[in-house]
């Protein structure tokens, strides 16, 4: 694994620290992720238009984040966490200040 160890329940693995420079298996693992999700988020891009999933390609980008606030998140937007792009500005840096 690149970089850090996943929890308890995970297979057995052996976290490496900077794996993508060490290990060829673990450089070209990351390659292939990258390249399936920019793929999947360029297909996503067409079935969600207005989102720009094509441009910043899952990353939360100041503008995906504006758009995001203005239309709302979208049925593939991760609920699981309270990502400070769902809120307004004024409810982000009130989040942010309470931390």
């Amino acid at each position: 694994m690149d970089g850090f160890r996943l929890g308890p329940s995970a297979a057995d693995h052996v976290a490496v620290v900077d794996g993508d420079e060490r290990s060829a298996a673990i450089a070209a693992a990351s390659i292939v992720a990258k390249v399936v999700r920019d793929r999947t988020m360029r297909r996503l891009d067409s079935l969600f238009p207005g989102y720009g999933f094509s441009s910043h390609v899952g990353y939360i980008t100041p503008r995906h984040s504006r758009i995001v606030r203005e239309r709302g998140p979208c049925e593939i937007h991760r609920r699981s966490f309270q990502a400070l792009c769902y809120l307004s500005e004024e409810e982000a840096a009130a989040r942010l200040a309470a931390v």
